[in-house]
């Protein structure tokens, strides 16, 4: 969320005229989008990437406050757990060699950052989950403290009004039950965001959601949780449960949960804000003193800062976000799909591969969400996220049939994503080195069949296979991933396994 929150009691008052001030801020955002007071197109893409630190061992250090201070950089921030930070990359222009300047810049702040972790018997690990994490690692105590995440944890505890629970079943079950919300800082994510106009604003935000099973077939590294292997990206049905403030009355019902992939296709950004109001309670209702429509009537530009903070207590893998720069208001699609890692290269791949294909879904005539219903994205999303690389995804046939196929999605990204994204890249003024070789890296992935989860689980079996037990397994393959990641190439030309004493 990114706001400052200070931690206290919040009452029913509270809520009242928050609710008040949420729909005052709706209104403003509405008179904004009339009076078309927008950015115009700038191209402005951002990366967020949320790491975790572990030791020499492998297993987690709960010490982001001691390596932030070292790190000394605002590029660097706390994220919810103690074994978590977040590096954010400033805004660039899309266009050029820009991947190959993200790539460089990430790799230096990265290295620099693994150099001072290593200060105190830490160390920078960019994947979804880290596998050596236990259920003991992830309580409340361990907790980043923050005055907004304490605030978070406390509401929506008391929203559930009981323990929360996870049961997650895919190659083995996990079951388990949680006080607090802390199982969520287990999820490591990148987020992908692209400034867009309010009239592109739907046609994106559609692109982005139509391709989630896509980009987690090709980007899952999340294989495992608590000592137990699950989905190939176990973050998506950790995060739903860990954050789910439904008691089960409320979710057989039908009641929403906040981290929500959505219903429908939509027209308008102003629907996917307004459905976060209708749908979902405030979980932390601290007003400000502007009034938004008073500054509108003056000329001027309106913070929305309770929209902007309820905004980011629901969880949509594709949020809306308002946001003001140098004076002028802007809306973002934020992409929270993909898990970090494995390195710097496959981040900047997975961009590249998304920028590029968003884009060139945009501008069809024939869009894909108006042949693919968005029941099939979102089976897509949940099929991806079970089988990884080897997924197969539910897509429209070429021609205008109309009907749909279940493809492999290696074989939907060779044979007709990957011209797509390359077109868009085109159309987004790309240096052609850049494109080739980041849309390379996504090739060479799907011809190969291996990302950072089909690694993990294949060097974690050879680890068994040479007879550790799970735990030590997991820490020897956790260690061995750290070493190939901080070395750089690409995922797909890991070998599998230990290297030879």
């Amino acid at each position: 969320m990114g706001e400052k929150v200070v931690a206290g009691a919040v009452d029913l008052s509270d809520r009242q005229e928050y609710r008040t001030k949420l729909n005052r801020c709706l209104e403003g955002l509405g008179r904004l989008l009339e009076e078309r007071r927008f950015d115009r197109p700038r191209n402005l893409m951002g990366l967020e990437i949320e790491l975790n630190l572990a030791g020499s061992d492998g297993l987690p250090r709960m010490m982001n406050q001691q390596v932030l201070r070292r790190i000394a950089s605002r590029d660097f921030q706390t994220e919810l757990g103690m074994f978590n930070l977040e590096v954010n990359i400033v805004p660039h222009r899309l266009g050029g060699r820009v991947f190959d300047q993200l790539s460089e810049e990430l790799r230096t702040g990265l290295a620099y950052a693994h150099r001072k972790a290593g200060e105190v018997d830490a160390g920078i690990v960019m994947i979804g989950i880290l596998p050596t994490l236990g259920e003991h690692d992830v309580v409340s105590a361990n907790l980043s403290d923050v005055d907004r995440y304490t605030l978070l944890n406390d509401q929506m505890a008391a929203a559930r009004g009981e323990d929360f629970s996870l049961d997650i079943e895919g190659v083995e079950r996990l079951v388990c039950t949680s006080p607090s919300i802390a199982p969520e800082s287990a999820c490591t994510s990148v987020q992908l965001h692209l400034q867009v106009t309010p009239a592109r604003f739907a046609d994106v935000w559609n692109a982005a959601q139509a391709i989630t099973g896509v980009q987690i077939a090709l980007g899952a590294n999340a294989p495992f949780l608590f000592g137990k292997e699950l989905w190939r990206e176990s973050r998506p049905p950790l995060f739903q449960q860990a954050t789910d403030v439904r008691p089960p009355e409320l979710a057989n019902q039908g009641v929403r949960p906040r981290t929500w992939f959505g219903e429908r296709w939509i027209g308008s950004a102003h629907e996917l804000f307004e459905e976060n109001l209708r749908y979902f309670p405030p979980l932390l209702p601290i007003c400000d003193d502007e009034d938004p429509l008073a500054v509108l009537d003056e000329g001027g530009v309106p913070g929305l800062g309770e929209l902007v903070l309820h905004n980011g207590t629901v969880y949509r893998w594709n949020r809306p976000v308002y946001g003001i720069a140098d004076g002028v208001p802007h809306l973002r699609v934020e992409n929270r799909v993909l898990p970090a890692g494995p390195t710097v290269t496959d981040v900047i791949a997975n961009a590249a591969f998304y920028y590029g294909l968003v884009r060139a879904l945009a501008e069809e005539s024939r869009p894909v969400w108006s042949r693919l219903p968005f029941e099939a994205a979102e089976e897509n999303f949940t099929e991806a996220c079970r089988h990884g690389i080897e997924a197969e995804l539910l897509w429209p046939r070429p021609g205008r049939s109309g009907t749909l196929a279940r493809v492999p999605a290696v074989q939907l990204v060779l044979e007709e994503l990957l011209p797509l994204a390359a077109a868009g890249l085109d159309a987004w003024h790309i240096e052609p080195a850049d494109r080739d070789r980041y849309l390379g890296v996504i090739e060479q992935r799907c011809r190969r069949r291996v990302n950072g989860a089909s690694w993990q689980v294949a060097t974690y079996d050879r680890a068994l296979d040479a007879g550790l037990g799970r735990e030590a397994a997991l820490a020897a393959m956790t260690r061995r991933y750290a070493e190939l990641m901080h070395a750089g190439e690409p995922v797909h030309t890991w070998p599998v396994g230990f290297p030879a004493p």
